[in-house]
């Protein structure tokens, strides 16, 4: 017995810009990676009371070092797909060129963003913990907060960042209108009669 799996046809999208669909899905990606990951490192640091940069089970760097890498690979993929998407749909003025790779360009382009993210992120943490003492102790929810700006700031940036990759690929169609147009209709300077 031989089982078919149905491809699952995308959900329709409405007709729009680039731009209006980018901004979007960015307060979509926004708002959500916020608000929980300001929870998640309020209820992890809260626990304790403070949290340090590296030292403990509840440091900074075991939620932002993840959420750093991780977040990245997430949104771009996402964005990439979900402007394809629209773009195959004819729902946004451009259109994707038949020669692009797509899979080879969103797993490139989503490693890559996420391994420079996260070594950016750790070589801040371990920046400012030279500055700082090691066993400083940092604000609980101060922490959480910085946590929560770093997730909307990734998720701002890794909206547009993939779509500017992808641009060098999306092109205007053409549309040719066929019509019968006699010299007549078709020049734009009046005889005088």
């Amino acid at each position: 017995m031989k089982f078919k799996i149905k491809k699952t046809q995308p959900k329709p999208i409405k007709k729009t810009t680039l731009n209006r669909f980018l901004r979007k899905r960015m307060i979509i990606y926004v708002l959500p990676n916020m608000f929980f990951n300001f929870i998640i490192a309020y209820a992890s640091f809260n626990e304790l009371g403070y949290t340090h940069f590296f030292a403990g089970t509840q440091c900074l760097a075991r939620l932002t070092l993840p959420m750093a890498i991780f977040l990245p690979v997430v949104l771009t993929i996402d964005i990439i797909k979900r402007v394809t998407d629209a773009a195959s749909q004819n729902a946004i003025e451009f259109a994707v060129d038949d020669q692009l790779n797509l899979k080879k360009m969103i797993a490139k382009l989503s490693i890559l963003h996420g391994i420079i993210t996260g070594s950016l992120v750790l070589s801040g943490l371990l920046f400012a913990q030279l500055i700082l003492s090691e066993y400083y102790k940092l604000d609980a929810a101060a922490m959480a907060i910085v946590v929560g700006i770093l997730a909307g700031l990734l998720s701002i940036l890794f909206t547009y960042l993939p779509i500017i990759k992808l641009k060098r690929h999306l092109y205007k169609p053409m549309h040719i209108i066929s019509s019968d147009m006699t010299e007549k209709n078709f020049n734009p300077i009046k005889k005088p009669l």
